[in-house]
Order: structure tokens, then C-alpha cells, then sequence
């Protein structure tokens, strides 16, 4: 549900805490933080804190961002889906993992 009333804000300017509703106005948990490329000033996406712990929402599922609320442009079957977000540990796991691939590749194994 939009609320023409509440402007919409860049994502730099989202609290902590602001409810993230589906496209079917199911809340699906708060704005845990905002994920984004300093340098390149590209909005990556959301974590979000939902009872089932924590997820991602990618910067293109994200439709409106406003003080009030995160309204997202998937359902709430679909947001059931989202990757679960392991914070620097998936990092680190990643990182790894693409390590690996290159030094396999150079190796020709």
C-alpha cells in the first residue's frame, strides 16, 4: 500500500528499524541495513530482520523507499525465497570460493 503522503527517500537516508512490506501488503520484517557500493554509489540492497532471521532483498526487487515503509515489487511467497543473509561469514565464504575457482583454473585442474 502507498502512501502518497510519505515521500519517497534515497536509500542513504533509511533508518535502521522501518517495516518492509510485499507487494501484497504483507510486513515481512524491519530494515536491518542498507547494502551498497560507497565508492561506486550503487545501492546494492536490504538486509532484512524477519522472525525466521535475516534476508536479502536485491536493489531491483525494491519498488518504493520512504521514512515510513520499504515496499517491495515481489509477494509474500515469493519473499519467502529470498536468500538468507549470512553477513561476512557469506562473505568471506564467497570470496573463498572465487579464490579457488581462479587458483583451479590457473592450475588447469
Amino acid at each position: 500500500m502507498i502512501d502518497d503522503d510519505d515521500h519517497q527517500i534515497g536509500y542513504q537516508a533509511l533508518p535502521r528499524g522501518v517495516p518492509v512490506v510485499t507487494a501484497d501488503g504483507v510486513q515481512l520484517g524491519v530494515v536491518h541495513r542498507v547494502q551498497d557500493n560507497a565508492r561506486e554509489h550503487i545501492f546494492d540492497g536490504i538486509v532484512v530482520k524477519t522472525d525466521k532471521g535475516r534476508r536479502f532483498v536485491d536493489a531491483p526487487e525494491v519498488a518504493r523507499i520512504t521514512l515510513r515503509q520499504v515496499t517491495l515489487n515481489i509477494d509474500h511467497e515469493q519473499a519467502l525465497e529470498l536468500p538468507e543473509h549470512r553477513g561476512m561469514l557469506g562473505s568471506v565464504e564467497t570470496n573463498l570460493k572465487r579464490s579457488g575457482r581462479r587458483w583451479k583454473r590457473r592450475l588447469g585442474g
